[in-house]
């Protein structure tokens, strides 16, 4: 069965299968996901029904990414790492990457969170350290909820927008993809040069003061502790 025909499945089960198709997107990376809500804003009817596919869809994601925070929090570190360095090859996994997405928690967890989620590939993987790593539930939830919005509306509209204008859907959604990272980078460097100023500027009011002087300056007759006149006396 190919990619099409199955997606046309779904879709035969309205919403529930929407949302299956967006908890499947985030396990089987068959193709780009901005192509899959592309494609789906394509089948959108009217208004109401974009509203609520936006809806399904990013229910359909965050019940993914659940699944994958679970997976890594049950297995634990050591197992999780055993097994992305057999198998992760095979879904664009690779343990390098895997370790960048755990050492991006070393920053604010809310943030890493959100932000991970409107960036390809991250948003599939980033619950998987979430988990082993055991960050606090609801604050993950939220984050990737907000965030997988934010990733969504945008290409679901976008083909609603495209449905009867004979545009390449996926062309549009590749350039639109690539300008939302730019801006993501351009945020991201932003925010750490204002973290590395605002610690450069915090550490330099913390600096200690230079300690007191005991001797006057070399023209001046030096300043003799009394002991030390006491003992020549």
């Amino acid at each position: 069965m190919d990619t099409s025909s199955t997606i046309a499945m779904f879709l035969h089960f309205g919403l529930l299968g929407i949302g299956c198709l967006a908890i499947a997107e985030k396990f089987i990376p068959l193709f780009p996901s901005y192509v899959l809500l592309m494609l789906l804003g394509l089948t959108v009817s009217d208004g109401a029904s974009l509203a609520m596919t936006i809806v399904a869809t990013s229910v359909g994601s965050v019940v993914g990414a659940l699944g994958w925070y679970g997976l890594g929090r049950a297995l634990g570190s050591q197992r999780i790492e055993r097994l992305v360095r057999t198998y992760g090859k095979y879904v664009l996994l690779r343990p390098s990457f895997y370790q960048q997405l755990t050492d991006a928690y070393r920053g604010n967890h809310f943030w890493v969170t959100l932000i991970g989620q409107t960036l390809p590939t991250v948003r599939i993987y980033l619950a998987l350290p979430a988990g082993v790593l055991q960050l606090e539930p609801r604050a993950f939830v939220t984050a990737t909820a907000i965030g997988t919005v934010i990733w969504n509306m945008p290409f679901l509209s976008l083909g609603y927008v495209l449905r009867d204008s004979g545009q390449d859907p996926v062309s549009i959604g590749f350039w639109v993809v690539a300008i939302l990272v730019a801006v993501e980078v351009a945020i991201i460097l932003g925010l750490r040069l204002y973290t590395h100023a605002s610690r450069g500027r915090a550490s330099r009011r913390r600096a200690p003061s230079p300690p007191p002087r005991l001797w006057r300056r070399s023209h001046e007759t030096p300043v003799v502790p009394v002991s030390v006149r006491l003992a020549h006396a």
